[in-house]
């Protein structure tokens, strides 16, 4: 089968984190990409959903950094992290 190069770009940061978790499942990055090429092709749709976290809203966003400023303050009540068991 021939190859082809593909060029992409994407943040240092997330690189990163991709080699790593590509690591962890014993490939590199090319066989990432490649998985996720020859999905998209077979099924015509990008193989997973695409959608907005709500947690990245302006709105909450906005809330969580006020809710920082009045920890910072010494307004407010700090408080564990719950485990929801999601994970």
């Amino acid at each position: 089968m021939a190859t082809s190069m593909v060029n992409i770009r994407m943040d240092s940061k997330v690189k990163a984190d991709m080699e790593a978790v590509c690591k962890e499942l014993g490939m590199n990055m090319t066989t990432a990409f490649t998985i996720f090429a020859v999905k998209m092709g077979r099924e015509h749709r990008i193989p997973f959903e695409v959608s907005v976290d709500p947690f990245y809203s302006r709105e909450n966003m906005a809330h969580l950094k006020r809710s920082i400023s009045a920890l910072n303050e010494g307004r407010g009540v700090a408080h564990d992290l719950v485990d929801t068991g999601d994970e």
